[in-house]
């Protein structure tokens, strides 16, 4: 509400400003005239746009780490390459083959299949976020909130129903009490009070069900102030039919609420006499009330019964609920337009109200914790009402801060940053508060999300390492500087997206650790065979046989693995490349070891034959071991027999394209002499299978020495 002789202190936030208008913003009811301060950028909207065009978008930390990981292996495979050529130069070898086998070193390090899978698997994981009402707008979007290590958070109709709910009566008997009733209790124990209170709370009441079926059980569209349209539920939902009280006793005259008095009256006439209805603030009613409804009717109010109604309304007010105050009176007439009816009121008794949060809620916030990400509700209510709602949630705990917007403009910089670390709840804020808050929270290292709705929540979603939009309530502007869309504005689909971006991050880690491994092999095998002074054990034809044709299709499928049941249990992934100290030595070790047997085939081959049959032996045994490596590539400590149940249906076809690919080549007389091998007898295919269930053999053992320590 806007009042104009209000006197506002300098630096008020911008939801204590009553005396301002604000270019946008949508009158719902009054009139007024108003002097211009300021026009297109000098206004609160365009402060705002002007905060939209001057921040940059961030990369997001996928993109990050897959520069970095690209980075790394460029150097890798360019030192390799040089090394090659420098050692086998050493020995005199002829320049042009050491040339041809340093530029299939270089091949054999880059995973040509991995910006495809990485694509692929963040395009799947949109499809299935899109299934769950999360519209992602930007790929990297989804694995951005598999790292995210806290969710800034509106609370209106995200962490709540976005509508008003009476949820406490206190009718004039239990004045006494130490808690206000819920409605139903309070029409169980005093129904013909309860029947007086429903009589004031739609009568003196200008909303409507904008329902075609106003009495429809479930049905909560209504034209009109939220307030209002929460007693029409009360009475609804309480067996009176608001439609039919007001036929029954129609509007004879009124008095409109406003701002100074605080209390609005309608009169009626009720069996005969006329009777008023009012209602209003306590601190407004109160005062004007001379009886209290009792049991057997009006008696006279006392002291401590004003205490007392005081006392309930502070209880009420402290657990962030909004109050009203009903009374009724008895009237000789129809009143003038001039007449005081507000006099000598009977006091009925009090409700409280709220926007109740969301039943799924608390659950979901429990999740995030348990996945170490902070819940932070952001909001423009009073403290003593975020913090009640906080707590409710479960997202205020003792020991939190509630950060007020006043109290934010006093802190630079430095002295946010620190705050932020602690505060689960900011109050009162302003939209370039909410931008603070999310450069904090980076500054702070964490992986923000930010949800919003409004033009006011734009510069913030923008500047989120991943902004979060509501579907149903948020603005265009919201939308376009969003990363996602929440379809359904609910939190639960936020922490859906937060575990399907860690999906999409876990399978990505996967599908690199699978083909690092073999390439790691690979470098291994030719710089061993270099520096020994040895022929090439593979030819370059192999080399990329081995890269595209039996490496893709496995990654592609890994992509696809479904999630760990314990995902949600392990904290956000805090790493700057995708191959983090544990799992690079684990992939380092696979891929020497794969080498090992590699050359081994190779010697033995040679030794058994020729170098041709060498080559194809080392060969087989880097082919199928890559394969059969991808079935225990799922999970980094569970045994490839046991999956928590998951099933991947579309690894085990990849793993068998890519084995009938290799038998193709390796059985067909053309095709491996096409690469520069050779057929084998039984025994040495033999040796080659062995060799390559060995690889699989030493990850379940490294595996299980993995889960022996962790139990230690």
């Amino acid at each position: 509400e806007k009042d104009a002789s209000a006197v506002v202190l300098p630096g008020a936030p911008l939801g204590d400003r009553s005396n301002m208008a604000f270019a946008t913003a949508i009158v719902t009811a009054g009139r007024g005239a108003g002097i211009v301060v300021a026009t297109g950028m000098g206004t609160e909207v365009g402060h705002i746009a002007g905060m939209l065009e001057g921040d940059e978008e961030l990369d997001t930390p996928i993109k990050r780490k897959l520069a970095s990981f690209g980075k790394i292996l460029t150097i890798v495979g360019v030192a390799a390459a040089l090394a090659v050529l420098a050692v086998g130069l050493a020995y005199g070898r002829p320049f042009a083959p050491l040339l041809l086998l340093a530029v299939s070193l270089a091949i054999s390090v880059i995973p040509e299949s991995l910006p495809a899978t990485a694509t692929i698997t963040m395009a799947l994981g949109v499809q299935r976020m899109a299934r769950h009402e999360a519209l992602v707008r930007r790929l990297p979007a989804v694995e951005t909130l598999g790292g995210a290590t806290v969710i800034c958070t509106d609370k209106t109709g995200t962490l709540t129903e976005n509508r008003m709910s009476v949820v406490r009566v206190s009718l004039g008997p239990d004045l006494d009490r130490d808690e206000a009733l819920e409605p139903a209790e309070a029409l169980e124990e005093h129904p013909d009070l309860f029947g007086y209170l429903a009589f004031a709370a739609v009568l003196c009441n200008d909303a409507a069900f904008a329902s075609a079926e106003e009495g429809a059980p479930g049905a909560q569209a209504f034209i009109g102030d939220p307030t209002e349209g929460a007693l029409l539920v009360l009475a609804r939902d309480n067996g009176i039919d608001p439609t039919a009280l007001r036929s029954t006793y129609p509007r004879l005259a009124e008095r409109p609420f406003d701002s100074d008095r605080k209390r609005m009256s309608t009169v009626h006439e009720r069996d005969g006499e006329i009777v008023a209805a009012v209602k209003g603030a306590i601190d407004s009613l109160l005062p004007r009330c001379a009886f209290i409804m009792d049991e057997n009717g009006p008696r006279p109010m006392t002291e401590e019964d004003r205490a007392r109604a005081l006392a309930v309304a502070q209880r009420l007010s402290d657990e962030a609920l909004r109050v009203l105050a009903f009374a009724t009176r008895a009237l000789p007439g129809v009143p003038g337009d001039e007449e005081d009816i507000e006099r000598d009121l009977v006091l009925i008794g009090l409700v409280g109200m709220m926007d109740p949060p969301r039943p799924d809620v608390r659950q979901a916030v429990e999740t995030c914790r348990t996945a170490g990400v902070r819940t932070v509700m952001i909001t423009g209510d009073h403290a003593s009402t975020a913090r009640a709602i906080g707590r409710e949630l479960d997202i205020f705990r003792p020991g939190d801060l509630v950060v007020t917007g006043a109290e934010l403009d006093e802190m630079d910089d430095a002295a946010l940053d620190e705050a932020a670390r602690n505060t689960s709840v900011f109050a009162r804020v302003s939209p370039l508060h909410k931008l603070r808050i999310v450069r904090a929270l980076q500054h702070a290292g964490e992986v923000c999300a930010m949800t919003g709705d409004g033009v006011n929540d734009a510069p913030a979603l923008k500047a989120a390492d991943i902004g979060v939009a509501m579907g149903i309530t948020g603005t265009d502007v919201a939308k376009d500087a969003s990363d996602m869309i929440l379809m359904d504005d609910r939190f639960t689909t936020i922490v859906y997206a937060v575990r399907e971006g860690r999906r999409v991050f876990r399978n990505i880690q996967k599908v690199v650790s699978f083909l690092v491994a073999d390439n790691v092999a690979q470098i291994v095998v030719l710089l061993t065979a270099v520096a020994l002074n040895w022929n090439a054990p593979l030819t370059a034809v192999m080399i990329l046989w081995v890269n595209l044709a039996t490496a893709s299709l496995p990654a592609l499928a890994l992509g696809v693995e479904p999630a760990s049941r314990h995902i949600m249990e392990h904290p956000p992934m805090r790493v700057n490349n995708l191959l983090d100290g544990p799992l690079a030595r684990r992939v380092i070790f696979q891929g020497v070891f794969i080498a090992a047997l590699a050359l081994v085939a190779f010697v033995i081959g040679q030794n058994a034959g020729s170098y041709e049959l060498g080559c194809t032996m080392a060969f087989g045994v880097l082919g199928f071991s890559q394969v059969l490596r991808s079935l225990n590539q799922r999970s980094a400590t569970d045994p490839v027999w046991d999956r928590e149940g998951a099933r991947n249906r579309q690894l085990g076809l990849a793993a068998a394209a890519s084995i009938a690919l290799m038998l193709v080549v390796l059985l067909a007389p053309p095709f491996i002499e096409a690469f520069g091998g050779t057929t084998m007898n039984l025994g040495q295919w033999a040796l080659v299978v062995g060799f390559a269930l060995l690889s699989v053999v030493q990850t379940e053992i490294a595996k299980a020495i993995g889960r022996w320590r962790a139990r230690r």
